[in-house]
């Protein structure tokens, strides 16, 4: 609501807190539940949401756009992006730190990235990092830290590298393959140091998730092995077989992340985006009807065993294929993975393609992502979407990006739950003047701003549907600049804690907006 509509708010109620938790409906006097106090489950979910959009720093992808820019430059581009996430209505961004054994942070183990200045080791003069949390946190925006544990660099030339990459202190450890150095995931120093990197974010920023992409050991080249013949020969011993090995190391480095990072920090989510199909049904009776590569097979990732084994707190496959396309269907593998994690703790979200929207050879139809979103709706167990990538959905081809706000995140969406944990203390002392809201903070680590019909009473639970926006950190005021002069509504607030559980509401202040 701005100033030069002359709006003006008129305060109609108190504001002590509802009481009750998120997950609590409260009793009326005769025992029943209050109808004023409490919501549907439906109603309750439609607050929790993941909606996230990756930003790859990898050869320059998404950000920054190209090595060497100034720093203001660098933290230009990146703030447009989490605005066309902002505006889109999303609530998280899984940003890429170490996209080959280098890093956009300060790192104890691994040199500055030559995305950052274009030439590797160079420090970029300031703390990327610790910006692309602080931007992202300003806007209610939760930030996963994107590691590739096992790309040594992206062509295959050590002398290239930075004098303290770990390729070059440890030649041995890696192997030239398809034109790029790849770390040797048998060898037991490579998974330590993989854990090590991701440990050393996690214990010196505030993230709010370590996120793995999709490659483990590298995509197969026709006719050319994995040179780790001799790993094998010397750590393979009890294994049937190569694959089995291979899996083994996977396995190992996701159930080895998952344990230390909830220990160093128990609310960091953990999460990985698998390639999309895991098997084929004609190669196993539990795999999907498809008939793709196959992650379990090709790559050595059993991410159905992650699912199972609780192991992940989030799995996002990659379905990067089109309804009705016949060797990998959209809905099929939908389908496929919601019956995956059902009845476990593990969240799913899909991932989806944008880039593949408008481009040559690639989807024409702007609506197919939207159609995505629809059919991922009719399945309980599908948590949210995460696209690919920034720079697509920034360029909005044929107004894809458009439509999926309009049909489908016209509201805001509170991140999913990270862990079990009891909710905090609910805010106070709700009050609303010359368009701005302003309550007593509690601590906590963001505060989730309702606004509902002018008629809503005065104590409510927290509905999904009228969630207006997220306020990160213990913040005690925001504004609602949407606000409709001559508009009659009911405001409330809720504290999140740093894992997303939710204090019960404020008691709702009432608030007309009218001209002058």
């Amino acid at each position: 609501m701005s100033a030069a509509a002359g709006a003006a708010l008129l305060i109609a109620a108190g504001s002590a807190a509802c009481g009750g938790g998120h997950d609590e409906p409260r009793a009326s006097a005769a025992g029943a539940p209050a109808a004023e106090c409490g919501q549907t489950t439906a109603a309750r979910a439609g607050a929790r949401q993941t909606r996230a959009m990756w930003i790859a720093t990898v050869n320059n992808g998404d950000w920054p756009s190209r090595p060497g820019l100034p720093v203001a430059k660098q933290q230009a581009e990146y703030r447009h992006l989490l605005d066309v996430a902002e505006k889109l209505n999303f609530n998280t961004v899984y940003v890429q730190v170490r996209p080959a054994a280098d890093a956009f942070y300060a790192s104890h183990y691994e040199p500055w990235s030559r995305f950052l200045s274009g030439k590797p080791g160079a420090d970029p003069g300031y703390d990327p990092l610790r910006f692309l949390i602080t931007e992202a946190h300003k806007r209610g925006l939760q930030l996963h830290a994107w590691f590739n544990p096992y790309r040594a660099a992206t062509q295959a030339d050590p002398g290239k590298l930075a004098a303290n990459s770990q390729t070059r202190l440890h030649p041995d450890w890696v192997h030239r393959y398809g034109g790029a150095l790849w770390f040797d995931p048998g060898l037991p120093q490579v998974r330590d140091l993989a854990v090590r990197v991701v440990l050393d974010v996690v214990q010196h920023y505030d993230v709010d998730g370590v996120h793995l992409d999709d490659y483990f050991y590298p995509y197969p080249i026709a006719g050319k092995a994995f040179p780790d013949a001799a790993t094998f020969k010397k750590y393979g011993a009890g294994y049937k077989n190569l694959g089995d090995w291979r899996r083994h190391n996977v396995d190992a480095l996701i159930q080895d992340l998952h344990t230390r990072i909830h220990q160093t920090k128990g609310w960091v989510q953990f999460g990985v985006s698998p390639f999309g199909v895991w098997r084929n049904k004609s190669r196993d009776k539990a795999g999907s009807a498809t008939a793709a590569l196959q992650s379990y097979d090709d790559i050595y990732a059993d991410s159905r065993t992650w699912v199972r084994k609780g192991w992940v707190d989030y799995i996002a496959p990659q379905l990067y294929w089109p309804v009705g396309f016949k060797a990998a269907d959209y809905r099929t593998l939908v389908a496929w993975w919601a019956k995956q994690v059902a009845g476990t703790h593990v969240q799913l979200v899909i991932g989806q393609a944008a880039y593949q929207v408008g481009q040559p050879g690639a989807w024409k139809d702007p609506a197919e992502l939207s159609r995505h979103v629809a059919i991922d709706a009719g399945y309980p167990q599908v948590g949210g979407e995460a696209f690919f990538s920034a720079h697509d959905l920034a360029q909005d081809r044929h107004g894809f990006a458009t439509r999926l706000l309009r049909d489908h995140y016209s509201r805001p969406a509170l991140a999913p739950v990270a862990g079990p944990g009891a909710p905090p203390a609910a805010p106070a002392e709700l009050t609303a003047k010359n368009g701005r809201l302003t309550w007593k903070g509690t601590g906590a680590a963001a505060y989730a701003v309702y606004r509902a019909p002018a008629k809503s009473p005065a104590c409510i639970a927290p509905d999904g549907r009228f969630l207006l926006k997220v306020v990160d950190g213990d913040a005690h005021t925001t504004s609602d600049k949407t606000a409709k002069p001559g508009h009659t509504y009911t405001y409330y607030v809720t504290a999140l804690d740093s894992r997303r559980h939710e204090s019960a509401t404020t008691r709702g202040v009432q608030a007309a907006a009218a001209h002058d």
